[in-house]
């Protein structure tokens, strides 16, 4: 085990952690990988400035903290982008970033990653409208908001999927409801410690029945 040497002395530099990522994300996660990868995210994107602030697949590859981190935390001994990949994967899946790809003629997409806080859905908003793009210059380019599946939903949530029929109505209600009403849906299981697919299908079915809200 490598020893760290100790904050040095003097005033140290702070980073601000919302009081919700301790009572309500935090007993949430059960991955190194997403942990690291969240607290992360979280420093970067309080090191950015303006109103669209994000951070992107190629900052968090360079990053060598991070990447180093991430290698010491895997034990399935991947390279340490599949280690980020998955990392990524599962704090967009709990909700805890909104991924938005983008897209530009002749060039490989690129993932933005926007905090789930009321600025960084705002940003998305504005980028699904075209009305922000990261650069003015260039081919034309078109944002695409990612959400997670129903599966990362269910996965990240309650567990693998071990039934074909629950992969079938999985896919049933991913064809028959909004994505948002999947996502809110999961987050009320969750939050009423109803950990089960048969408390998010009443939740969809009702709302479909009597109106969201």
């Amino acid at each position: 085990m490598d020893r760290f040497p100790g904050f040095p002395e003097g005033k140290l530099k702070l980073t601000p952690v919302p009081e919700t990522f301790f009572a309500d994300l935090l007993p949430l996660i059960d991955n190194l990988l997403e942990l690291k990868t969240t607290l992360h995210c979280l420093w970067l994107l309080h090191e950015k400035t303006g109103e669209m602030r994000h951070v992107t697949m190629h900052e968090l590859e360079q990053d060598t903290v991070l990447m180093r981190g991430l290698e010491i935390a895997d034990r399935s001994h991947r390279s340490a982008r599949d280690a980020l990949q998955e990392g990524l994967e599962r704090t967009v899946a709990r909700g805890t970033l909104l991924q938005v790809n983008l897209r530009q003629a002749g060039q490989a997409d690129e993932a933005l990653y926007f905090l789930n806080s009321e600025s960084g859905r705002a940003a998305v908003t504005r980028a699904e409208r075209g009305e922000w793009t990261p650069t003015e210059e260039g081919a034309p380019i078109r944002l695409e908001a990612l959400r997670p599946n129903i599966f990362n939903l269910y996965e990240q949530n309650f567990g693998l999927i071990q039934s074909p029929l629950l992969v079938e109505q999985l896919k049933d209600a991913e064809r028959t409801y909004p994505p948002t009403w999947i996502e809110e849906a999961f987050r009320i299981a969750v939050g009423n410690n109803a950990r089960r697919w048969s408390y998010v299908r009443s939740i969809l079915e009702r709302w479909a029945r009597e109106g969201k809200g």
